[in-house]
């Protein structure tokens, strides 16, 4: 069956359902059909390949995972449709010359959406308005006091309302697919079977994130994979949740840490003609899974760790786009072999990072040296000479 926008779907499920194996195939892998172009060859050269064995199938999570995978992207859909709700109330509140964006780093924050809300509500006062300020807020109540000096007109007012509004009905039903997702989580746990010890304590202190889920996401992976994935630098609890979501939590569909890596298109895609390497760039791809660690090989980059010195370390010599892919690989490594294999990452940090890479250097530099015949020596350190 050839993967066509979303009109696949019905029958795929419905043939999976009643024992079928269909094989799931992608249009680019089948598209150079010769000859005519119409639906009926285009069914007619499936089949024939098929009947070869020249066709793959694609991965598609099976029962409960793939619930959790559509609940997560339903999720992430209806925080875009918020977004974009936030941004109609900054131009309200811009249009009513509150600049209240520029003293607060999230309006839909604590301090943010109470001085919002209490605008609604009737409070014009900005020395009022700024006493709502949260303790955790940066900017002092006299900063707070003169960006709220505005114009409250009744029609910006009238945005600013149905702009809030619109922002707390897809927050509602965002926190309506967490508790689905809950449950996912939980069955799952319970299918699977197995007794996880005890949660690890988290090497890192997160204060809680925004558009994070209602429940605790690493206790309930800790729950169903009997690994804390978070121990990887780079992946949270929400980034490893829909890692698993996109993935699956055993990885039994790809026979190596290779094969997987190759899948997400993070791995060279050589192209050889004659002995001659042609290309070795990586291929292009939509999966959602590549993005995700793409954006953790970004995060880990700034960290001081094992992972961080490699990126920084790659940065420096390739460029920042193959830093970010060739980390990228090495994190998704790190996820499939503690789904796969239940392998314990434990950070060995920067500092042997860079004196292990150090060593690799200073090596190669001994063995190009006996290969012409001489032989390197440590420089002396001066001796120190006192002045009088």
């Amino acid at each position: 069956m050839e993967s066509t926008s979303v009109y696949w779907i019905p029958i795929f499920e419905l043939l999976d359902a009643r024992g079928f194996a269909v094989f799931l195939v992608n249009a680019r892998d089948a598209k150079h059909v010769p000859g005519r172009k119409t639906d009926v060859s285009d069914a007619q050269w499936l089949q024939r390949l098929h009947t070869h064995g020249l066709l793959r199938a694609s991965f598609r999570p099976k029962g409960q995972i793939a619930e959790l995978r559509s609940y997560l992207r339903q999720r992430e859909r209806l925080l875009e449709y918020g977004a974009s709700h936030i941004q109609h109330m900054q131009k309200a509140l811009t249009e009513m010359n509150v600049q209240l964006h520029h003293v607060v780093a999230d309006i839909t924050g604590a301090t943010g959406l109470r001085i919002i809300r209490a605008i609604l509500s009737g409070e014009r006062d900005p020395a009022v308005l700024a006493l709502l300020r949260d303790s955790r807020c940066h900017a002092t109540v006299d900063t707070i006091e003169k960006a709220l000096a505005g114009n409250y007109r009744a029609e910006h007012l009238f945005a600013l309302e149905q702009a809030l509004a619109l922002y707390d009905t897809y927050q509602l039903k965002a926190s309506a697919c967490d508790i689905r997702i809950e449950a996912v989580l939980k069955e799952l746990s319970i299918h699977r079977g197995r007794e996880p010890g005890p949660l690890p304590a988290s090497r890192r202190h997160r204060s809680r994130q925004p558009n994070a889920l209602v429940f605790d996401v690493r206790a309930a992976l800790f729950a169903l994979l009997g690994k804390d994935l978070t121990q990887i630098n780079g992946l949270g609890p929400y980034v490893a949740l829909k890692l698993v979501a996109e993935c699956g939590d055993d990885l039994s569909a790809w026979p190596s840490a290779k094969h997987f890596t190759s899948w997400l298109s993070l791995a060279p895609s050589n192209k050889i003609s004659g002995g001659k390497v042609l290309s070795s760039r990586t291929r292009r791809s939509g999966s959602r899974a590549a993005a995700l660690l793409r954006l953790a090989a970004v995060t880990v980059g700034r960290t001081d760790t094992a992972l961080g010195a490699f990126y920084r370390r790659l940065s420096a010599r390739i460029g920042k786009a193959k830093a970010v892919t060739a980390t990228a690989r090495k994190i998704a490594v790190l996820f499939y072999n503690a789904v796969r294999h239940g392998m314990d990452y434990v950070d060995p940090g920067a500092s042997f990072y860079e004196t292990r890479y150090r060593a690799r250097v200073i090596d190669n530099l001994h063995r190009r040296a006996r290969s012409f015949g001489f032989a390197l020596q440590p420089i002396e350190p001066a001796p120190s000479v006192a002045v009088s």
